[in-house]
């Protein structure tokens, strides 16, 4: 009977096969950012072949560098990344829909990685949900029980150990309904909520949480048409 490490590693390839097509790519080996890109805050930085993400010390925002694709519902993302010191607090891949009115930012839904966990959450109905979202930046806040409570439910961590210094691989993949991530071909976790479900991604964004984070071979693959 096979271990479940490796059913786990056969689904991670498997599922692979199904995202064949490059929509985007970026190996970083060009001297500055390439045109394709756009940034929101960001001081980040393409050097010595790497992203370099950089949040500026006087920012009110975390670094967002982005690339914006043809409306998508299933893609695959994968991203090696550094945690180059303990300065690093760790990054987002965000999924986004700007034409989308019912969230912040059309926000739909984010995967966080730090040096201890992996984090899924529902951004269109959690978060960044216009209610919801209105009611956390109200003064004072207003979230109510029910909001608390969903905003438990649309967002999942999972544990994850990602060593400092080393560079590592991340694969995050939706399909439908559910995000699945790995780290390094093994499989952190998966995620079921309905606003990962939305059909019109258009937006694909590194967030860098402050500094330290490189980043290279970035690519977005769509499912066959």
């Amino acid at each position: 009977m096979k271990s479940l490490l490796a059913l786990a590693l056969l689904s991670t390839a498997a599922l692979a096969a199904d995202y064949p097509r490059v929509i985007f790519s970026d190996d970083f080996s060009a001297d500055g950012f390439g045109k394709a890109w756009g940034h929101y805050k960001s001081s980040s930085i393409v050097k010595d072949g790497v992203l370099k993400g950089i949040t500026a010390p006087e920012s009110d925002h975390a670094a967002v560098d982005v690339i914006r694709i043809a409306p998508e519902l299933d893609l695959e993302i994968s991203v090696k990344f550094q945690f180059v010191s303990d300065q690093a607090k760790g990054f987002n891949i965000w999924f986004d829909d700007k034409d989308y009115k019912g969230s912040h930012a059309g926000h739909i839904c984010s995967i966080s990685v730090n040096p201890k966990a992996v984090t899924v959450a529902d951004a269109k109905a959690g978060t960044f949900s216009n209610d919801i979202y209105a009611r956390k930046k109200a003064t004072p806040p207003a979230l109510t029980a029910e909001d608390k409570a969903n905003l438990i439910k649309w967002t999942k961590s999972m544990p994850a150990t990602v060593s400092l210094k080393e560079w590592h691989t991340l694969v995050v993949r939706t399909h439908g309904d559910t995000v699945e991530t790995s780290i390094d071909g093994k499989v952190v976790g998966s995620f079921q909520s309905p606003g990962v479900a939305h059909d019109h991604k258009t937006v694909v964004s590194l967030t860098t949480n402050r500094v330290d984070v490189n980043y290279d071979d970035f690519s977005i693959k769509g499912v066959a048409k």
